[in-house]
């Protein structure tokens, strides 16, 4: 059967729906009322009289001993058979497949007969405008032009006095409204079918606007492909799942990549047929009645829609109770389908299934960027999945971008710069970037120095090749980063040490914000910390920590509760370094104020030496731009002055601005005369001699 087929047949059974309903009503209608007289109603029930009952409500009409109401004429044969028929013909229009709208919200909603009839009843309010007159006739008051429970008990065949129940699905669902006044009894309130439920019946589904309003689509991951580490995940989860049909739990999907967790999902919802919401768990209401209002019109809409939600708690604050109650509450009585995406398991009464989800492994990664690049780029495969931790759905974003980009520049290239924006978005945030612009040619140190920055770039750069495809990494829980220890005076080159590490990998450099970093608050430096270390786990760049004895210094032995707290965070440090994936380089210029169990956990320690007058001659050769206009300079004469490598750009810049404002160029004396005020600055001794050689 088509849609339109379909379309046609429900509206052929709902029109035989209205005939049946109008046929009872009429059948019910009399001048006289349908109910007990108001004698009758006020007189109070006897003793020996029954309770409310299904028989109680079918007798209804016949005559009570002491009733003052005349007896209502029975229904004649002839209405009776007209009635048969329309049921009959109702019936039959029920057994097409699929079945009718109401069949199938009847079903699963699991609804009794008597139920669905009510519905039924309620929702011809909407669709025939003769019923509410008929309703008004039936209870022989035209004060009441709707539904009520008596009426539909009184008209209805197979009456059932639980469909009242709060706790059926008519109430509990919210499939009906009842607006009942102040001290007027429940049966005789005025019935009405929810304007979701009468657009369900007619063959329009759509999502409930109070439900809409608190969730989105999830992003359909599109070409992204589910590494094969995430597909055993999710198929643990669809293993779950089918030993849990009746009542499903919650899955909790725990990890930092909230892409794989998305990824995982969509998997397991498509599997199930089923189209996954998210909704931000801090949007839950914090009202008690508002949350259960949410809760059961979200289950609601999985019975008659094939929904599941994916519930996003990953940066909720466990200790907001205005979040972290409500979130609990749904999580105990939440119906259909839930994944929770956390970082750590949350307690649920009724249990749930908890799975980890990881970004794909270096290999899987590789695998995904050889499926762009070819297998004969297998070296720049490995290049990216070894300077970048993506999840699969990233990867396939940076590719598609990457591909509609310039066509000029080569895809490795576009690629590369893709995949350094995408990562560094998070760590911009939080860490202070640094134009790298220093390179081999730049820096001065001795041989040995130099050696051991470029073993540090070599180790970065070599990380695929000796983790994964040499089996480092099956033998390896941790360690998998590159830290290293910058030691030395002020201005001997740290900085730029790591500017050119930086520049030589292609990398991005991000300087570590202490005031942004460090606070007076117990545990909110582990926190900012924790927040960095993640972003720098999966970006394409090398952390920096100037002065880092300000963070990373000695424990001291606890005397009061700041020493302790104190040594706590000291402690975190010292954990989160050594699992620590990315690049990170501490510079400082008091190494002995350094905690010696960092010293153990860093790979290289590079020290730099005051310059020597060979080093100082270097840099002072190096320090002017091609395009400074200079006299000769005697830089034999200039490395005798006992600076370092950062005063000497200190005096090369004071000579530069002197010699513009005196409108000349950059000649000797210009030069000696700022390297006087850089020694004055920093109360270093001034030997005159160097000065007056060269004047006279």
């Amino acid at each position: 059967m088509t849609g339109a087929e379909w379309h046609a047949a429900n509206d052929a059974y709902l029109g035989l729906a209205m005939q049946w309903l109008e046929l009872l009503l009429e059948s019910h209608s009399s001048a006289e009322p349908l109910l007990l007289t108001e004698e009758r109603r006020a007189k109070p029930r006897g003793a020996d009289e029954p309770s409310p009952s299904s028989s109680w409500w079918a007798n209804l009409r016949r005559p009570t001993p002491d009733s003052t109401a005349a007896p209502l004429p029975a229904v004649s044969e002839d209405v009776q058979l007209r009635i048969d028929e329309a049921a009959a013909k109702l019936r039959a229009a029920e057994q097409t497949d699929p079945p009718p709208a109401m069949i199938q919200l009847a079903q699963r909603m699991g609804l009794h007969p008597f139920e669905r009839d009510l519905l039924l009843l309620c929702v011809a309010m909407e669709l025939d405008t003769r019923i509410a007159g008929l309703c008004a006739r039936a209870q022989g008051d035209a004060s009441r032009p709707y539904p009520t429970f008596a009426l539909a008990m009184a008209i209805l065949p197979e009456p059932a006095w639980d469909a009242q129940s709060p706790l059926r699905p008519l109430r509990y669902y919210r499939l009906i409204e009842i607006s009942q006044a102040g001290g007027q009894p429940l049966t005789m309130s005025a019935l009405r079918a929810d304007e979701r439920i009468v657009n369900s019946v007619k063959g329009l589904e759509h999502l409930d606007d109070r439900v809409a309003a608190f969730v989105t689509p999830l992003a359909d991951p599109g070409t992204a492909t589910l590494p094969e580490s995430q597909h055993t995940v999710a198929q643990q989860i669809l293993d779950a799942l089918a030993h849990d049909e009746r009542s499903l739990k919650p899955v909790q999907l725990l990890g930092r990549d909230s892409e794989s967790k998305q990824l995982v999902a969509h998997a397991v919802a498509n599997a199930r047929g089923l189209m996954l919401y998210r909704m931000p768990a801090d949007m839950l209401p914090s009202q008690a009645a508002d949350l259960e209002t949410l809760m059961r019109l979200w289950q609601r809409e999985t019975l008659l829609l094939p929904l599941a939600l994916y519930l996003d708690a990953q940066d909720l604050d466990r200790g907001n109770e205005n979040h972290a109650v409500p979130l609990k509450r749904f999580l105990a009585r939440s119906g259909g389908l839930l994944f929770v995406d956390a970082r750590e398991t949350w307690p649920v009464p009724r249990g749930s299934h908890t799975f980890e989800v990881a970004k794909p492994t270096s290999l899987e990664q590789r695998a995904l960027w050889l499926e762009v690049l070819g297998e004969s780029e297998l070296e720049e495969a490995q290049h990216l999945a070894g300077q970048f931790n993506l999840s699969a759905a990233a990867i396939a974003r940076i590719v598609s971008e990457a591909q509609g980009g310039d066509p000029s520049v080569p895809l490795e290239k576009r690629l590369w710069q893709r995949a350094s924006e995408e990562t560094r978005l998070r760590i911009d945030a939080l860490a202070q970037r640094i134009d790298a612009k220093a390179t081999w040619d730049d820096i001065v140190l001795p041989p040995l120095e130099v050696a051991l920055l470029k073993q540090i770039a070599v180790h970065v750069a070599g990380r695929s090749t000796v983790y994964d495809d040499w089996g480092f990494r099956e033998r390896m829980n941790r360690g998998f980063g590159i830290s290293a220890l910058f030691a030395g005076e002020s201005g001997t080159g740290k900085t730029m040490a790591a500017e050119v590490i930086a520049n030589e990998l292609g990398m991005s450099l991000h300087r570590i914000d202490l005031s942004a970093t460090v606070s007076k608050w117990v545990g909110e430096t582990e926190k900012n910390m924790q927040q960095l270390f993640n972003a720098a786990d999966d970006a394409n760049s090398v952390l920096f920590f100037d002065e880092a004895d300000a963070l990373f210094g000695k424990r001291s032995e606890v005397q009061q509760s700041q020493d302790r707290f104190a040594n706590i965070e000291i402690n975190f440090l010292l954990q989160r370094l050594e699992t620590f994936r990315g690049v990170a380089i501490l510079a400082t210029n008091m190494k002995s104020a350094l905690d010696s169990a960092f010293l153990r956990r860093l790979r290289f320690i590079v020290s730099f030496p005051f310059p020597g007058p060979t080093e100082r001659r270097a840099i002072w050769e190096k320090v002017f731009p091609a395009k400074t206009p200079k006299a000769e300079l005697d830089y034999g004469h200039l490395a005798r002055l006992g600076l370092t490598g950062g005063s000497i750009h200190n005096a090369a810049m004071s000579a530069a601005f002197l010699a513009a404002q005196r409108k000349t160029i950059v000649t000797m004396p210009i030069v000696l005369e700022a390297a006087r005020m850089e020694l004055r600055k920093l109360e270093k001794p001034i030997n005159e001699a160097d000065f007056r050689t060269v004047v006279a």
